[in-house]
């Protein structure tokens, strides 16, 4: 029999303060190693290092590229990196993102089911959306241990309640109590393994994650063909299925969820009206300046040239208008926002 050797977490809208309450709990000689992703801006220098470090009796730090991994240690992602885990050391990589994010939370916990199978434990905390579903199916199928946060302790339920829909889940609990839990189960006993079977979609998603080319690595072989295409790189989609969970990924690697890819897509809408409507009313300030140069002019023939061009630039103007009232009145949806349009 052995003991889990690391617990992977991940938070999204409010989980700043959730880290920090989880962290803080944690006692100076706690057996496993922990990797966080937080979703952050990729513009933005990150100091959760350093914030939870203030707060917790174990040293934090941002992941390095292929460092060993230590028991008793917090790994956190960097901004605009994936952090992945390998047997025995870490990746840090600019793969492509999954779910809007780079960090993602599936990326690091599908790594973690891939290397250590049952010795993983997964833990979903307070978000938006749904990154982190994917990831914890993925520790699940493995053998490793699910834990989110109770819905009604989160700032924001929509992960913690995407994520036990996707699987079932070993403990929901809130914050409070997931520190003696963590310390509890790392110290239970796990069945040992001569090696557990990672599907080819598992094996293939991470080689895509920590940058190998994924057309050669074989994602097209992963589902069937999309009517959709990628937000990102706008090729063609394919549609994959894990349990109850539909995700799709174009052949360049970008993933998306249903509720993150229709968030992706009606947030281009407006981007396209926006672009849509300065082309009209730069037709129309053109047209506008035709006139007017060919009416300065006096000859009979430009008068009436300018006449038309004044009629098509206000034609340009009723239909700038109607774009400019489509864009004012276009909302990015999400099944959060349609479920509660309030909120």
């Amino acid at each position: 029999m052995i003991k889990p050797e690391i617990v992977v977490i991940g938070a999204s809208a409010g989980g700043m303060e959730a880290l920090k309450k989880l962290v803080a709990q944690l006692p100076c000689n706690f057996p496993c190693a922990i990797f966080i992703v937080w979703h952050i801006a990729p513009a933005y220098p990150s100091i959760l290092p350093q914030i939870l470090d203030r707060v917790c009796s174990l040293p934090v730090a941002h992941a390095i590229d292929k460092e060993a991994i230590k028991p008793g240690r917090i790994y956190v992602a960097p901004p605009d990196h994936h952090l992945l885990v390998e047997s025995g050391y870490v990746r840090v990589t600019k793969g492509p993102k999954e779910n809007r994010f780079r960090p993602s939370i599936d990326v690091l916990f599908r790594s973690a089911a891939r290397s250590y199978g049952n010795q993983a434990i997964g833990v979903v905390l307070t978000g938006m959306l749904d990154d982190g579903a994917s990831g914890l199916y993925a520790v699940k199928e493995q053998g490793g241990k699910a834990i989110v946060q109770d819905p009604f302790d989160a700032l924001h339920a929509s992960m913690p309640i995407k994520a036990m829909k996707a699987v079932e889940v070993d403990w929901c609990v809130p914050v409070a109590e997931m520190g003696a839990l963590l310390v509890q189960m790392t110290n239970e006993a796990v069945e040992k393994k001569g090696g557990h079977l990672v599907s080819e979609q598992m094996d293939i998603e991470v080689k895509v994650a920590r940058e190998d080319n994924a057309f050669e690595s074989g994602i097209m072989k992963l589902g069937k063909l999309s009517p959709y295409t990628c937000p990102e790189c706008h090729g063609m989609l394919l549609q994959l299925k894990e349990g109850n969970i539909i995700r799709f990924r174009c052949h360049t690697g970008h993933a998306y969820s249903l509720n993150s890819l229709l968030v992706e897509v009606t947030e281009s809408i407006e981007a396209s009206l926006w672009k849509t409507l300065r082309g009209i009313e730069e037709s129309e300030m053109l047209m506008s300046h035709m006139a007017k140069h060919l009416g300065e002019t006096g000859e009979t023939n430009d008068s009436e040239m300018a006449e038309r061009f004044l009629q098509k630039s206000e034609q340009a103007n009723m239909r700038a208008s109607l774009v400019r009232q489509a864009v004012m009145s276009h909302e990015t949806l999400s099944q959060e926002r349609i479920i509660n349009p309030d909120g």
